[in-house]
């Protein structure tokens, strides 16, 4: 079975830019330019040769994508099901505060990924991507490990920064996806990533609602009563490094004529110390300008040294083989953002702050006491959680490619922003006429909550996973070519973590602003981010130009167009 592997991995190396078998759609009134048409004629030849089957899936590789998102996912979500009740014990927190600060917590950690996801993915575009996973993994797992140990506000602030500052591995690893497949099979491919964050939503509130009791504290008894979450995630974070430097293959083509990994990590290092540093490293003068000689290995006056200073810095700037691979192709801003990609993004903003949200309001309503909230154990809303995602990867994978292979990733994508809405209409109303009535029984009272909780969260989590499925795709199919794929990735993830960064923070400032408004005060802010949502509905509607679509819906588009054509020949 290993061979036949080995010998796909090597075929769709050489035929990596079938990626891309049609040019980025154009900002209107955009002149042609020679670069386009020379990549219109060639993804015109590779669209009709791709076009006649679906190329096989990268079966092993998708696996290790699948380990290192599932690993990723279950850390960074295990946190949520104890952060209220954590942040309640840290001292100097009082309990109409509560809200504020999750939401500071949650913030912070998005902000700091705001400030590098663009760096990192620009990075992975020069370095390569599986330099970029390991060191964005490791340094992960070392953060989980310190946030077990925290014991106060600003430490909790300052290791969740650190946590952002490090990661961008969501934005490569969506790259990595679209430079090993194509049109032709990248719409199953892109359909499991979204059932592997599903996982995530449910492996990481299970770790973090079961690993720390109802009512902990801080005491001389058990000074550290969150660290046993964290070590289940530094572990799994640990695991999915291993499985990365082992069987994660490079997937940027360039890249894969530089030195070994350890000499690129090396030589990123020596980089950085020629910024930081008067001292040269050795390799940047390494290769000499055109026409001259290698010195001899003897002394060099240190009068000629100072003189050629200069041109050696000139040179290293623009000259670094052993760790940055060559581009050849340059393209305009406008190509590279035209309109439909500019819509892409600040909907995929929108989505990800009214998504994120939703996450950080939930558990705080969902904790509180009536009737401000539905006073649930983070037992309760781990496992609440956890359903929804059980049931999302079900219809993930059993109807939801069906139905965007009917309606296009244009439609899904819409839809999915349209369901996000209505689930932050419908959460406030959750168990309201029992909390009108009295708690009541757990037949007539829980039971209830339950249904209703079930049914919400169902919508919400089938809204956000369609959303990411349709966005990666159409992301995708925008890219001009595989060179800024991991830029527009990293740009993406950036806007992220800007939504990220704003949503939790004003998510929890909403709600507690709302605990001084009767009546039904903690309907405000699910009002508000539903609101915002409903946006991003009508903001999609610009999002028009075919090329986004997938071969499959384009090759249904074609045949009934072929149809009527040859109806009016007759």
């Amino acid at each position: 079975m290993g061979r036949p592997q080995n010998d796909f991995r090597r075929k769709s190396s050489t035929v990596h830019y079938q990626t891309f078998p049609t040019p980025p759609p154009k900002s209107k009134g955009q002149p042609p330019s020679d670069t386009s048409s020379n990549d219109e004629a060639y993804h015109r030849r590779t669209s009709s040769r791709d076009s006649n089957e679906a190329s096989p899936l990268p079966v092993k590789q998708l696996c290790v994508l699948a380990v290192i998102s599932l690993s990723e996912q279950t850390a960074l979500n295990s946190i949520g099901p104890y952060l209220p009740q954590m942040a309640a014990t840290f001292p100097g927190v009082k309990e109409d505060q509560v809200g504020v600060y999750v939401g500071t917590i949650a913030s912070s950690f998005a902000l700091a990924q705001f400030a590098t996801s663009f760096f990192w993915g620009w990075l992975s575009d020069r370095i390569g991507r599986k330099p970029v996973v390991i060191i964005g993994t490791f340094l992960t797992a070392v953060c989980f490990l310190v946030f077990g140990f925290v014991r106060t506000l600003w430490q909790a602030i300052l290791v969740q920064v650190a946590i952002g500052l490090v990661n961008g591995n969501q934005g490569v690893v969506s790259t990595c996806l679209g430079e090993i497949t194509d049109r032709s099979n990248q719409s199953r491919a892109f359909i499991y990533l979204p059932v592997i964050y599903g996982l995530g939503g449910i492996t990481g509130p299970v770790v973090g609602g079961l690993l720390v009791k109802k009512g902990a504290h801080f005491s001389t008894k058990d000074p550290y009563p969150y660290l046993r979450p964290n070590l289940v995630a530094t572990a799994v974070l640990l695991f999915d490094l291993i499985v990365c430097m082992f069987f994660l293959q490079e997937s940027l083509e360039e890249a894969k004529t530089l030195p070994p990994l350890g000499k690129r990590v090396g030589n990123l290092f020596s980089w950085v110390w020629q910024f930081a540093s008067s001292t040269r490293p050795s390799y940047l003068r390494m290769r000499m300008p055109h026409g001259s000689k290698k010195q001899d290995q003897g002394h060099t006056p240190l009068l000629e040294d100072h003189e050629n200073d200069s041109d050696s810095d000139t040179e290293s700037e623009t000259d670094m083989p052993d760790m940055i691979p060559q581009h050849h192709t340059d393209l305009t801003s406008a190509q590279i953002f035209n309109r439909d990609t500019v819509l892409l993004m600040s909907t995929y903003l929108i989505f990800q702050l009214s998504n994120v949200s939703y996450n950080a309001l939930y558990p705080i309503f969902g904790q509180a006491r009536p009737p401000r909230g539905r006073d649930l154990s983070p037992e309760e809303i781990g496992f609440s959680l956890a359903f929804a995602g059980a049931a999302t990867i079900l219809f993930q994978l059993g109807v939801f490619g069906r139905l965007r292979d009917k309606a296009g990733n244009k439609v899904t994508y819409r839809a999915c922003i349209a369901g996000m809405a209505v689930a932050f209409i419908l959460t406030p109303w959750v168990g309201y006429k029992n909390m009108k009535n009295g708690d009541g029984g757990i037949s007539s009272g829980k039971a209830w909550l339950y249904i209703e909780l079930g049914i919400v969260l169902l919508i919400k989590s089938l809204a956000a996973v369609g959303c990411l499925t349709s966005f990666l795709l159409l992301i995708t199919n925008s890219a001009p070519n595989h060179s800024t794929l991991g830029t527009l990735n990293g740009l993406a993830q950036t806007l992220s973590a800007a939504g990220r960064a704003a949503g939790p923070f004003l998510a929890g400032g909403l709600f507690s602003l709302s605990t001084h408004l009767e009546p039904k005060g903690e309907a405000m802010a699910f009002s508000v981010f539903g609101g915002v949502a409903f946006v991003g509905f009508l903001m999609s509607f610009g999002i028009r130009s075919e090329q986004l679509e997938s071969d499959g819906l384009e090759e249904d588009e074609d045949s009934e167009d072929d149809e009527d054509d040859d109806v009016e020949r007759r």
